[in-house]
């Protein structure tokens, strides 16, 4: 594999729940590598996370003239796919402002704000409470 060297301007940057997204977008056939392995394999060959990731360029019909190429950190697969899904989004909205109008009614470039809430004191998890005993 040949190295690509990017500018900081190429990124596009895409967060969810624990996950990290580093996204670049790179004229191909609509090859998917994450963190420098096949997207197939590294997605566990899930059909629902691999349509995750290639929706907004489907969105645009781009989805055979892009490679995409991310780098993902923190959390589990479902983060990192719709990570990924932020960051392909805002690089085709780099690329052409156009895109804009096209992903912003599906959702694609609105950040989803939830994360895990903290644990409490004297509770199990978050909310979870020990058994209630009356006697």
């Amino acid at each position: 594999m040949t190295k690509l060297i990017f500018q900081k301007t190429d990124i596009g940057l895409g967060k969810r729940k624990q996950a990290v997204a580093r996204v670049f977008l790179v004229p191909g056939e609509g090859n998917i590598t994450i963190n420098k392995v096949s997207g197939n394999h590294y997605l566990q060959y899930n059909d629902t996370y691999l349509s995750t990731v290639l929706a907004p360029l489907k969105t645009v019909n781009l989805n055979t003239q892009f490679d995409v190429i991310a780098f993902v950190r923190g959390g589990g697969l479902t983060g990192q796919a719709d990570a990924i899904q932020l960051g392909v989004a805002r690089q085709l909205c780099k690329i052409n402002e156009q895109h804009r109008i096209a992903l912003k009614p599906h959702g694609f470039l609105t950040r989803d704000s939830r994360i895990k809430e903290r644990k409490k004191y004297g509770l199990r998890k978050a909310r979870k409470a020990p058994q209630y005993s009356k006697r």
